[in-house]
């Protein structure tokens, strides 16, 4: 049984003349023993022709040795002229960065959202570490994070955590007053009864920054599961919004959920995450800290009792009385399970798609 050794690296045509040398046999004789005229075993030999996988078997056959063998000594040989050529060797690390690269950050959505190169290696990589404020690839990078997402029983994944460290960037050249915490309280609190209509959200990044918090959207990166985020950058809150969801309550209510946890204290040097089901979150009593905040910053000590079938009458009645836009109290009870999410009274919502987007 033959065994292929790396000794044996050389052009498959010259262990082929080795062996025709050892048994003396001549290329005509063993063009006669495979049934293939002379010409094919000369090119083998002279390594014009590349041995195939039916010309390895008849060869192992007639050698008593392994099809696999002689394709081996091929390809091995072939592998090593490789590895001797420069400009191989240079493609070949360029697609080895590639996939490192790639492997460690979504780079295809960064990309796509004009954040990195789109091909070259050498400037995704300075593009990456811009971004995530890293030296080098290999970099631990984590900041404090409060993030408000769907699938919180699983760890922070890559494209969250690039959807997170785009706001920061995007909130990096904003700029805003110095953080006033009092002044940030006021504005929160008073918020719920100050939107009224989609319109009134594109005022908000400049309402924000006067009380010293950076505020900014991002689109939902494909899949993401995110809907928000808060952090400090510095000694300046920051929230970030994907307006995944759309509809106008629940995209505010994402953002006075991140507010609470500024206002709380929530953000610190961990992750933290919300939503999902308490039992599986070591820090639900942390999320629902900032859920009640931002639900009394709405419904005070909550909203009445509501009547077995709730009509649109009953919606616009109560929504008054708290001086809340009508789907803010709608958004409520089904958060509640007191109306399906397929509830007619949410046809034609309104949706803040545009209005998040017209920010700067």
């Amino acid at each position: 049984m033959y065994e292929f050794r790396e000794a044996d690296v050389a052009p498959a045509g010259a262990h082929l003349l080795e062996e025709l040398d050892s048994r003396g046999w001549t290329q005509a004789e063993f063009a006669n023993i495979l049934g293939r005229p002379v010409q094919f075993i000369s090119e083998i030999i002279h390594g014009k022709k590349e041995i195939t996988r039916e010309s390895a078997a008849q060869i192992g056959a007639a050698f008593n040795m392994s099809a696999e063998y002689w394709l081996k000594l091929q390809d091995s040989f072939h592998l090593a002229k490789q590895r001797e050529d420069g400009d191989a060797v240079a493609r070949l690390e360029l697609v080895r960065r590639r996939a490192q690269l790639r492997k460690m950050f979504p780079i295809p959505v960064l990309a796509q959202r004009g954040l990195v190169h789109p091909t070259d290696p050498d400037q995704q990589e300075r593009d990456v570490l811009r971004l995530y404020r890293i030296s080098s690839i290999d970099d631990q990078r984590t900041f404090g994070l409060a993030a408000r997402r769907s699938n919180v029983a699983e760890p922070l994944s890559q494209l969250q955590e690039a959807w997170s460290v785009c706001v920061r960037d995007k909130a990096e050249i904003r700029p805003v007053s110095n953080y006033n915490e009092a002044a940030f309280l006021h504005l929160a609190s008073a918020l719920p009864k100050r939107l009224r209509s989609a319109r009134d959200f594109a005022a908000l990044p400049d309402e924000f920054a006067d009380v010293g918090v950076k505020l900014v959207h991002i689109d939902a990166f494909p899949s993401s599961k995110l809907d928000g985020c808060a952090f400090f950058d510095g000694a300046t809150p920051v929230i970030g919004l994907s307006g995944r969801g759309r509809r106008m309550d629940k995209v505010f209510f994402t953002l006075l959920h991140e507010a609470a946890h500024v206002l709380l204290g929530h953000v610190g040097s961990a992750p933290i995450v919300d939503e999902g089901n308490p039992e599986n979150v070591p820090d639900a009593d942390i999320e629902k800290e900032a859920d009640d905040l931002a639900a009394k910053w709405s419904f005070g000590d909550g909203l009445p009792e509501a009547p077995a079938r709730v009509n649109e009458a009953w919606i616009e009645a109560t929504a008054k009385e708290y001086g809340l836009h009508p789907l803010v109290v709608i958004g409520r009870l089904q958060h509640d399970g007191i109306l399906s999410w397929r509830t007619s009274l949410v046809r034609e919502a309104p949706t803040v798609t545009r209005e998040l987007q017209s920010w700067s």
